[in-house]
Order: structure tokens, then C-alpha cells, then sequence
């Protein structure tokens, strides 16, 4: 069955997370609504401030889109090679599968991914030196 996902409405209840970092990922899922699947990806919708841990999905590509406010995205790409890119509202980024990417975002963000499971986390400084 085909359903219709009101974005705003459900994440409007949902609290917005100041100070994520690597050492409180766990509280910060409190920010985010699961809005539904799609292949091996759950989509998610949440608000925040601060920086994630360093994610990778290897099982397939991510697709996370920006709605509202701004995060700098930086992935590793290649050893000893990364690139950084600071999405606003409206646009997306397609991080391809098996690439370490986090996020930093002082002011604040409205983000929606499509996130392939499983997802890896690392609080390394570089997680391809420790994966």
C-alpha cells in the first residue's frame, strides 16, 4: 500500500537535539521520526545542532536532503582523501555506500534520509585507520 508522509507533521513533536556529539549519539535519536522504508533503507526525519560520529553504510548508497537550516557534510573518500560539502535547505547529497561521512552543524538542521541498514559507527579521528 502506497502512503503519504506529512514530513512536518511527524517530526513537529519530536524535540530538537542541541549539543549532539559522538559521546551522546544515543540520546540524540530522540530527535528523529521513522517515516517509512524503502528497499534496505529506513527514512528518517529529525532536527539538531552540533556533530554526529563518523556513519557508513555499507550495505547501499544514502540519501539525506536537507529541508530546512545547514550542515557541512564531510566524507572520506579515499585514503587519505575526504571532501567537505555545506548543504541548505532544499538541497541533497547521495553518499555513496561504504563511505565514512558525519556531520557539523552549529546552528541547526531539518534533515530526511534514506539511510541503508546497517549503519557503522566511529568516534576514531579517522575510522578507515581503525575499520
Amino acid at each position: 500500500m502506497v502512503k503519504k508522509v506529512d514530513i512536518a507533521a511527524e517530526i513537529r513533536d519530536k524535540p530538537f537535539f542541541r549539543g549532539r556529539s559522538p559521546e551522546n549519539e544515543a540520546e540524540a535519536g530522540s530527535a528523529f521520526a521513522r517515516l517509512g522504508n524503502m528497499g534496505n533503507a529506513e527514512i528518517f526525519a529529525g532536527r539538531w545542532q552540533g556533530h554526529s560520529p563518523w556513519e557508513r553504510h555499507p550495505n547501499g548508497d544514502e540519501l539525506v536532503q536537507v529541508l530546512d537550516g545547514e550542515t557541512t557534510m564531510t566524507l572520506l573518500t579515499g585514503p587519505g582523501e575526504g571532501e567537505t560539502h555545506t548543504l541548505t535547505g532544499g538541497q541533497f547529497l547521495v553518499v555513496p555506500a561504504g563511505v565514512w561521512h558525519r556531520f557539523e552543524t552549529p546552528e541547526g538542521v531539518t534533515v530526511m534520509a534514506a539511510t541503508p541498514q546497517p549503519t557503522d559507527h566511529s568516534t576514531a579521528d579517522d575510522p578507515r585507520e581503525s575499520a
